[in-house]
């Protein structure tokens, strides 16, 4: 069944592939699902100068999902990966604001707002490596 499961996702080869695609999947779904849970939090980081807040983290949080849940599909693998890094470079103006905005969020250490902006790239890295052959050549191809 498992096996079944694997060919109709053309899941990648190799367990560390699959964790990749499931652990990128399930992190943008949850956040995408938490910027409608908790909007205040995503507003709060929105650069002041940025028009349209509240639309923004709405919009931002349904892509996530959608992308997120794209990752898993294999026809919209690729463009639902290059679609989170498209989504992480809009949002990286948020991260660069918290960062040189230390005193608007007292409860984050600012050591933790100075890792978030070197975090993101690794967050593109992630969105990335979905867009990749060897994650959209299905299982069965890569044998």
């Amino acid at each position: 069944m498992l096996y079944d499961i694997s060919i109709a996702l053309k899941l990648p080869l190799g367990l560390w592939k699959k964790l990749v695609l499931f652990g990128l999947s399930a992190f943008f779904i949850y956040f995408g699902v938490d910027h409608f849970i908790n909007p205040d939090f995503y507003l709060s980081i929105m650069p002041p100068s940025f028009p349209l807040h509240e639309e923004a983290v709405y919009i931002s949080g349904f892509f996530e999902i959608a992308a997120g849940i794209g990752v898993l599909i294999p026809r919209f693998r690729k463009i639902a990966g290059w679609g989170l890094v498209a989504l992480l470079i809009a949002v990286y103006p948020a991260n660069i604001y918290m960062a040189i905005s230390p005193e608007a969020f007292p409860d984050i250490p600012i050591e933790i707002l100075y890792f978030r902006l070197v975090l993101q790239f690794l967050f593109f890295y992630w969105a990335y490596s979905v867009t990749r052959p060897v994650f959209n050549l299905g299982s069965q191809k890569n044998l």
